[in-house]
């Protein structure tokens, strides 16, 4: 795999995803999609063989969506002010983290990886498509 490919559409995901959902919720699954795209339009042949096929694409589709779903989850848990929060609780003693907003948090992760897993995924077999 050729893992620079992989990392800048991982952050071109991650920067598509956060960008497009601030803007109208419901395209923030154009960000992995088109990472997933160009991480397999733009990924060579593997040694042994000179063309990459749809399981391929799937592949280093899925790795690059994985990627920046882990950076999107990180980024949407740091960014809006959570750990901010905790911090100045435990600073303060005050009792204000609940079992409830960890339980959001642990969700919001998982679903932005999820997600962009899945649709980074096809992305990549479509690319795939389009370039062979």
């Amino acid at each position: 795999m050729d893992w620079k490919i992989i990392g800048l559409s991982s952050l071109i995901n991650a920067t598509l995803t956060i960008f497009l959902s601030l803007i109208f919720f419901p395209l923030f699954i154009l960000g992995p999609f088109i990472g997933g795209f160009l991480s397999s339009y733009i990924s060579k042949g593997y040694e042994y063989y000179a063309k990459m096929d749809r399981i391929d694409g799937a592949v280093v589709g899925a790795v690059s969506g994985i990627i920046g779903g882990i950076i999107i989850g990180l980024l949407s848990i740091l960014g809006f002010g959570d750990i901010s929060a905790i911090i100045g609780s435990i600073s303060t003693k005050i009792e204000l983290i609940t079992v409830s907003t960890i339980i959001q948090e642990y969700f919001l992760f998982q679903f932005s990886v999820a997600t962009s897993f899945v649709f980074g995924l096809v992305g990549g077999v479509i690319g795939v498509i389009v370039k062979y």
